[in-house]
């Protein structure tokens, strides 16, 4: 199988940001054709303007709660798949419910790259327990090792004891999956008196890997690097190590896809190093999503990766942007704290903070001045008001101080133990 993937990417990166963006008109051109949901959702848009990140950021971003609305009322896709391409393929169902379906081949063998940079060969044979059943993760991963021309045994999930006795047997070098399921199977085959040593590296995404238990599993002869995925564009970012097998900083972005980090609630991308929302457009013919927002924060990070590959990096994941928060019984959205900020140009950047005041909720926008600008208090307050329907205080704080954590909304009620 040809491999869909360069080996050590090492194109200027302005030369790589100019070929996504020279393919995206043609792209979209096309997929509003074939995906009626995303020709109504670009209404007005013409795609052949599209051809820059400043002209992509004026798209909407399409939200996975949308998304849903969308396929709930015209399922099974919403109109955003090209249901005339997905004759011989798979559909799955991921948990929201959210349905998708299968990518080419050769858009899933992208995540071949994060085995590459992982340290994996063609001679590896890998022992893929993610999921083969209603989710696409065990497919788009096994796609991508096989892509590498590594041999893979689709383990699937469960069964740890067969799943056991089948590593002890087959001598995998490589294990894919979660972070957990690795640990669960090596303390299994120690207690069973089963070899496992044929472990020697690890790709893992589902879940955090905290840096004790990637500790344990080299204690144990296994270097794991970890991925971050989605059913909706497969791996999206990954790490790369050094000879040795350590992790490099950061992640890699997926050379084949256009990520932008967005402050949560709006479609507006913020600056490099600033942590927001990850917003993701891909190429897949199937199932051509353009700025669909993932619900993760993450952020760009500085320079290049000691790797030698020169794509965009960002810190991995930070935990979720969606922070929809009920104050006094009524929802509160980032969407509604953007709209405040937008009625005030002087605004640079605003945090709502909710707390407890005796025995009620109690909310504060902490507003950042742009370039010195003259804030009115009692304006902010009045537009906090009238966009929330609820009362709050302002506090307007020196440029620079308000957390650099994406988050738009702080609940910082004591909910006890």
């Amino acid at each position: 199988m040809k491999a869909y993937f360069d080996e050590l990417e090492t194109r200027a990166p302005e030369r790589r940001e100019a070929d996504l963006f020279a393919r995206l008109p043609g792209f979209l051109a096309g997929a509003v054709r074939k995906a009626p949901g995303l020709a109504r959702h670009l209404d007005g848009i013409d795609p052949a303007g599209i051809v820059s990140r400043a002209a992509l950021s004026t798209l909407p971003v399409l939200r996975k709660a949308e998304l849903m609305e969308f396929q709930a009322a015209n399922p099974p896709f919403g109109g955003f798949a090209d249901e005339a391409a997905m004759r011989g393929r798979r559909v799955f169902l991921s948990p929201g419910p959210i349905w998708e379906p299968e990518a080419p081949e050769e858009e899933a063998a992208h995540s071949a790259r994060a085995f590459f940079a992982a340290g994996i060969r063609p001679r590896d044979t890998v022992h893929n327990a993610f999921s083969y059943h209603l989710t696409p993760g065990g497919f788009m991963l096994d796609a991508g090792a096989r892509a590498l021309g590594c041999t893979v045994f689709p383990a699937g999930i469960g069964n740890t004891d067969m799943q056991v006795d089948a590593a002890a047997a087959l001598k995998p070098t490589v294990y894919c999956g979660t972070p957990d399921f690795l640990k669960v199977m090596l303390d299994r085959a120690d207690q069973a008196g089963k070899d496992l040593s044929a472990f020697s590296r690890a790709v893992v995404s589902g879940g955090a890997l905290f840096p004790s238990l990637r500790a344990e599993y080299a204690s144990r002869g296994v270097k794991v690097m970890q991925c971050y995925a989605t059913a909706e564009f497969g791996v999206i970012a990954y790490e790369s190590c050094d000879p040795d097998g350590n992790p490099h900083p950061g992640m890699l972005l997926n050379e084949n896809l256009i990520v932008e980090i967005v402050r949560p609630g709006t479609g507006d991308p913020v600056a490099d190093g600033e942590v927001g929302e990850v917003v993701v457009t891909g190429f897949n013919p199937v199932y051509p999503l353009v700025r669909l927002g993932t619900g993760d924060l993450s952020a760009i990070m500085p320079g290049t990766s000691p790797c030698g590959r020169t794509g965009m990096r960002i810190r991995g994941w930070m935990g979720r942007a969606d922070q929809r928060t009920k104050v006094k019984g009524m929802f509160v959205d980032p969407k509604q704290v953007a709209e405040v900020v937008r009625r005030h140009p002087g605004v640079a950047r605003a945090r709502l903070v909710v707390t407890r005041a005796g025995e009620s909720d109690a909310m504060a926008l902490r507003v950042e001045p742009a370039n010195g600008a003259a804030l009115d208090a009692t304006a902010l307050g009045a537009s906090l008001r009238d966009v929330t329907k609820l009362g709050g205080g302002v506090e307007i704080v020196p440029p620079g101080s308000l957390p650099n954590d994406g988050k738009v909304i702080a609940d910082d009620r004591d909910y006890g133990a």
